[in-house]
């Protein structure tokens, strides 16, 4: 006797809430717009945490460059270490957080933009296809 290794749905839909209306054109390029929009919008986040941890590591660099010395200091540009004076060093770090913000906040613009236009396409998809369609992440 062999058992059936199927997975069942985790939840079942009453016959009430059934929707039996056909999927469209329009109907699947809203359904795959709203996939492509949140495919990016995991990808905005990851790019706007990766940014933000580097960030703090400029915050950490600028606070050890107030604590020093007044000596010469060794800052990394890409691959190259060069040396430069801290108050250089201030300079490049505060440019730096200026440039890494700036994108944060570019970024952060573009995830409210992606969550506007689900949330409109959301609205078309579920008056037309009820709780037959799962547009939520779990």
């Amino acid at each position: 006797m062999q058992t059936s290794t199927k997975e069942q749905p985790s939840e079942i839909l009453s016959p009430e809430d059934e929707n039996e209306n056909e999927v469209r054109r329009d109907d699947q390029e809203n359904i795959n717009k709203f996939g492509r929009l949140n495919a990016r919008l995991h990808e905005v986040r990851y790019t706007i945490s990766e940014k933000k941890k580097h960030l703090e590591r400029i915050d950490d660099a600028s606070t050890e460059l107030m604590m020093g010395n007044g000596s010469n200091v060794m800052v990394q540009y890409g691959d190259t270490f060069f040396e430069t004076s801290e108050d250089e060093a201030t300079e490049y770090c505060e440019e730096e957080v200026e440039k890494y913000q700036n994108h944060v906040d570019e970024l952060e613009a573009e995830e409210v933009e992606i969550l506007d236009e689900q949330k409109g396409l959301k609205a078309v998809l579920y008056s037309r296809f009820g709780k037959s369609i799962n547009l939520e992440e779990k």
